[in-house]
């Protein structure tokens, strides 16, 4: 196995809604910033892999055009995967991995705000049994959280304290688009948005995006003072018949946990894809965290949740905190698909 690190993370200002700029504006000039860090030009990436959903865009093969913020002059090697960032960067690592490239440009982004995000996400199910009832994402998880509450897994008021942490670890984010919170008193009065989920227990719709620059072996050492060395990435998937899955629970997650080597050493920081705040229930046991673990100190998706980057987002906020020296070993998590359907765990270490 090749050596392979995150060497520099960039990423967007998150917003409810940047009306004023394209996917290729929003994304451009991340992903120089990304480039910069390393201390690197484009002609010195290998691969590029970006990750983003031709439903948010509303268009078919639409991340065609954000290829222009790359500058894809010839010969180039590009792919996409039509998923969360963090996929893409599990595809360069392969590429990495097989001897194909050195070094990689993986970027993700989403523009959620055009359109109702629920509604087309409720497109990802089953198109016979499940899309003619046109469920949405949140009545969905709001019966996850249901069946979490009747089983004695958690309670509304610890998803409330989820909420509250996760905003007022937000304020320390500047690329945070919700910081704060009211008390879980106060959270907890609040009427309910889909029974028994309250507003606060669902993360906000986002425009932003993400991009990371990988790097092997001695390249990375030169780019980085510190990188963040990928110890273990792997990625796996229950069912898609959600009537055949315990919705309280998600096995895929606790497989590639232990196939990335989560329990090999003490866990100093963990960036966790729970888009409500029942489901970091579920990921934290299925990592097997300890209570008092670091979680989600940026805030997590609960303050910010561009679609098809912020599972990205949790290895580049791991990665950074290796970077700067602030952390020497952590997780993160991706999800893709309803309810924690699929999933990805990646274990980051420093020199």
């Amino acid at each position: 196995m090749r050596d392979v690190a995150i060497v520099s993370v960039a990423q967007t200002v998150h917003r409810r809604a940047a009306t004023e700029l394209n996917e290729v504006e929003m994304i451009q000039p991340v992903i120089l910033e990304a480039l910069q860090k390393a201390g690197v030009r484009k002609g010195e990436i290998d691969f590029t892999c970006s990750g983003s959903s031709d439903y948010l865009a509303g268009q078919a093969f639409s991340f065609v055009m954000t290829i222009d913020a790359v500058g894809p002059w010839p010969p180039i090697s590009e792919s996409h995967v039509e998923m969360d960032g963090a996929w893409a960067l599990y595809e360069a690592w392969v590429k990495i991995q097989t001897g194909h490239a050195d070094t990689a440009l993986v970027f993700s982004y989403g523009k959620s705000s055009p359109g109702d995000l629920p509604r087309v996400l409720s497109r990802q199910l089953d198109p016979y049994y499940y899309q003619p009832l046109w469920p949405d994402s949140i009545a969905l998880a709001g019966l996850q959280a249901r069946a979490m509450l009747d089983a004695g897994i958690t309670t509304e008021a610890e998803m409330a304290a989820i909420a509250h942490r996760s905003r007022e670890a937000a304020r320390s984010n500047p690329y945070a688009q919700l910081r704060g919170s009211a008390s879980v008193d106060d959270l907890l009065a609040a009427p309910h948005l889909s029974d028994p989920l309250r507003r606060h227990d669902c993360a906000p719709i986002t425009d932003g995006g993400v991009a990371i620059v990988l790097a092997a072996g001695d390249r990375a050492a030169q780019w980085a003072d510190r990188p963040a060395w990928i110890r273990g990435i792997d990625h796996r998937i229950d069912s898609h018949n959600l009537g055949a899955r315990d919705l309280t629970a998600a096995p895929s997650i606790g497989l590639a946990a232990a196939n990335a080597g989560v329990a090999n050493g003490p866990i100093d920081v963990a960036e966790v894809h729970a888009p409500f705040t029942h489901q970091e229930v579920i990921v934290r046991r299925e990592l097997g965290l300890a209570d008092d673990a670091n979680v989600n100190p940026s805030g997590g998706p609960l303050a910010a949740n561009p679609m098809m980057a912020a599972g990205l987002i949790r290895l580049g906020e791991v990665a950074q905190r290796i970077l700067d020296g602030s952390a020497n070993r952590g997780v993160a998590h991706a999800t893709s698909g309803h309810l924690l359907q699929q999933n990805l765990v990646a274990v980051l270490e420093g020199n």
